[in-house]
C-alpha cells in the first residue's frame, strides 16, 4: 500500500499544499498574527519538508532542519490559541480544495485528521512556555490509521 506522502505526489505535492495552506493563513485575520513577527523565508519548503518525513517520506527535515521538538517550541509559549486553531485547520481543508484534493475523499480525510491533531495536540500542548518541551522528540508519523506508535 502507497504511503499518504505518495498518495498526494510525493515532495512536490505536499510543496504545493505547504504553498497553498500558507498563502491561506496570511490571507486569514486571525490566523496570519501568528506570522506577524515574521518567518523564516523558507516557511513553505520547510513546512514540506516536515510533513514529507510525518507522513512517510524521507527524513528531510530532521536529518537536516531540526526534530520535533524544534517545531514544538517554535509554536510554543504564546498562550491558548482554540480559535486560532480552527481557523488554521479550516485553512488546511481550502488549501487540499485549492491544489485538487477535495475529489480524494479518502486522501482529503486522512490529511484533514493528521492537520487537526497536529493543530490541536502537539503543536498546543506547551502554550505556557517553550522551555517545557521536552528535548530529543522525534517527528510524529501519521499513516492511513492515524497515528503511528512509537517503536
Amino acid at each position: 500500500m502507497q504511503t499518504i506522502f505518495e498518495a498526494i505526489g510525493g515532495s512536490e505535492g505536499l510543496t504545493r499544499l505547504a504553498g497553498a495552506w500558507h498563502a491561506r493563513v496570511m490571507a486569514d485575520e486571525v490566523v496570519s498574527h501568528a506570522f506577524s513577527h515574521g518567518f523564516h523565508p523558507q516557511h513553505t519548503e520547510r513546512l514540506a519538508a516536515y510533513w514529507v518525513e510525518a507522513l512517510g517520506g524521507p527524513k528531510a527535515y530532521s536529518e537536516g532542519l531540526g526534530n520535533e521538538t524544534t517545531v514544538v517550541r517554535m509554536h510554543s509559549g504564546n498562550g491558548l490559541h482554540e480559535e486560532m486553531d480552527q481557523r488554521a485547520i479550516a485553512c488546511f481543508d481550502q488549501a487540499l480544495e485549492d491544489i485538487g484534493l477535495a475529489r480524494d475523499e479518502r486522501l482529503w480525510r486522512v490529511l484533514h485528521d493528521y492537520f487537526a491533531w497536529a493543530t490541536t495536540t502537539t503543536m498546543a500542548r506547551y502554550h505556557r512556555s517553550p522551555d517545557d518541551v521536552p528535548d530529543a522528540m522525534d517527528i510524529p508519523k501519521w499513516s492511513w490509521d492515524g497515528l503511528v506508535p512509537r517503536a
